[in-house]
């Protein structure tokens, strides 16, 4: 504890730069959860924690066998301790991003000093993926900080032969797994074979305390094997995604993972293996630029030594990254995000080389600097004319106040962070100043397109109760679930609405009712948020991107 002033002192140019970063984490709080996934798993999260079904999990009432528990459980307890909201269901997510970058810092230490274990710290912080899934909360947070977690716990197992590295290890493993499967065990398998190969450690290949783990990760599994096994192998007459006799045990353990690579699964999406990368252009910004010619120079100073690495060198990111891309890109079902879980890995990587051009290649970092100096001005103008013209409706005055906020104190932390390299502080201070006014107020905006938003906030405006709400052939009855805290009435047809009741439908139901029986009592516009369009950001031709919606009240009786 006596360490810890100094501690703070020495690396004061570091707190200050991921301060801020958190606090932008805390701003995306107050963003509605959007469809699907996010708004799909927190009501998966409020039915749990009413029902008390831990080990069969159900969506909506259905069978749901896509995910393992494991957010499902923690965002069920916040939920049970805190209250149904989205705060609720997002803290344990945020614990574990801490946890992932903590871990990124300590795994990064053991083999580098401490300038690069901050640096690949802040660019793992920083980076476009982390704003993104510290509110748009999906498995792929609390993956992201147990499977970095258990590598960090490995190599220090490895160093130091001690119980606790271990044992943390196979429970970091076992919760990944429990998070999105068998993915989190190989990873570290994708990480350290490489390593242990090109260090020449033929040892560490073949441990007998494997053979433990192995068994001590099939024990923490059992309530998860136990759960699909009485709720699908139980039941061969239960039909799931088409087929009847799907056992849950074996979709949890190779369907869902190793299926997508064998054609096994159902699932064919996004399958060409540049996808993940192509993504990577956006969810890695600002440091993407870098972890290109990082990657490049980190594998060609492999094939220099020949493949043969000294005791202190690591080879956990680079094999880790790589195979761990090659693997998730040959899948036949990819998304956006699926690469998000090896983002630590690519910011040790970045890092690293980030180090080594702020100190040993002035002139690059300037031309860099200069570089990136330039795409912010054209981001920081971009956003400008989103807040200012593509939503009419953002408070101008407070957005301006905030503009001219964020940019002052990017300015003045700029200043007071002068330990830092300055491609590192220009990057990280831009990126958490432009998600601070994308999460107070793009984000708020472009989910009034999102129905459940305005349509929750209209029914509290309005008295209605929910009760006396339904919906009908209309997709986002799990967001209205989640944000009035009950499980929203549903009916096939209109008709069937009883008196002085209100019905939410889309545009082509509402030209199929009869002509009297029914008056519109509000009517909006939605569009998928997470597939905007350049004519959507318009104003002038976002109507032809956008479908209308109305809630109906019924005054007659047929």
């Amino acid at each position: 504890m006596t360490h810890l002033p100094r501690l703070l002192i020495q690396y004061r140019q570091y707190l200050l730069l991921l301060l801020p970063v958190i606090i932008v984490y805390g701003c995306g709080w107050g963003i509605p959860l959007m469809e699907v996934d996010a708004v799909q798993y927190a009501n998966i999260s409020r039915d749990m924690a009413h029902t008390g079904s831990y080990l069969e999990v159900y969506d909506s009432g259905a069978d749901y066998l896509d995910k393992p528990p494991m957010l499902f459980w923690l965002s069920a307890l916040s939920i049970k301790l805190l209250g149904v909201s989205a705060f609720a269901y997002r803290l344990p997510s945020f614990c574990f991003a801490l946890i992932a970058l903590y871990s990124c810092y300590r795994l990064c230490r053991m083999y580098y000093n401490s300038s690069i274990a901050w640096m690949s710290t802040l660019v793992l912080a920083t980076s476009q993926a982390l704003f993104l899934v510290n509110h748009d909360v999906r498995t792929d947070t609390m993956l992201m900080g147990w499977v970095t977690l258990s590598l960090w716990q490995l190599a220090a197992w490895y160093q130091s032969g001690k119980w606790h590295n271990f044992l943390l290890a196979t429970l970091a493993i076992a919760g990944g797994i429990m998070t999105k499967g068998p993915i989190a065990l190989m990873i570290p398998v994708f990480a350290f074979v490489p390593h242990f190969l090109l260090r020449r450690q033929w040892r560490n290949l073949f441990r007998w305390e494997y053979l433990l783990m192995l068994v001590l990760i099939a024990l923490l599994l059992t309530p998860v094997l136990v759960g699909l096994y009485r709720q699908f192998d139980l039941h061969p007459e239960k039909m799931m995604y088409g087929q009847r006799g799907i056992s849950g045990v074996r979709f949890f353990l190779w369907t869902q993972s190793f299926g997508r690579i064998t054609g096994e699964s159902t699932w064919h999406e996004f399958s060409s293996f540049s996808f993940l990368f192509e993504n990577m252009l956006w969810s890695f910004m600002p440091w993407i630029l870098f972890f290109i010619p990082a990657l490049i120079s980190a594998i060609g100073g492999l094939v220099r030594r020949r493949f043969r690495l000294q005791d202190h060198e690591e080879a956990i990111s680079t094999a880790g990254f790589v195979i761990s891309y090659c693997a998730l890109a040959s899948s036949q079902a990819q998304l956006p995000h699926y690469i998000f879980v090896v983002f630590p890995l690519a910011a040790i990587i970045t890092g690293r080389w980030l180090y080594t051009v702020a100190t040993t290649l002035p002139r690059l970092a300037r031309g860099l600097w200069i570089v990136h100096l330039v795409i912010f001005i054209l981001l920081w103008l971009l956003l400008i004319v989103l807040l200012y013209y593509s939503f009419p409706g953002i408070d101008k005055l407070k957005a301006g106040i905030c503009l001219l906020a964020a940019l002052s104190a990017c300015v003045l932390l700029y200043r007071s962070t002068r330990g830092a390299a300055p491609l590192l502080r220009l990057c990280a201070l831009n990126a958490a100043g432009l998600n601070l006014l994308v999460n107070l107020f793009l984000y708020p905006a472009l989910l009034q397109y999102q129905p459940s938003v305005p349509v929750s906030a209209w029914l509290k405006k309005e008295g209605i109760r929910m009760s006396d709400f339904y919906t009908c052939q209309f997709e986002e009855n799990r967001s209205l679930s989640f944000s009035n805290d009950y499980t929203v009435n549903t009916i096939a047809t209109p008709l069937q609405l009883p008196m002085g009741a209100y019905c939410l439908v889309n545009a082509p139901l509402m030209d199929s009712l009869p002509k009297d029986g029914f008056r519109v009592a509000y009517q909006g516009e939605s569009m998928h948020i997470t597939m905007l369009t350049l004519p959507f950001l318009n104003p002038a031709t976002r109507a032809g991107e956008t479908s209308r919606y109305y809630i109906i009240y019924r005054n007659v009786t047929f």
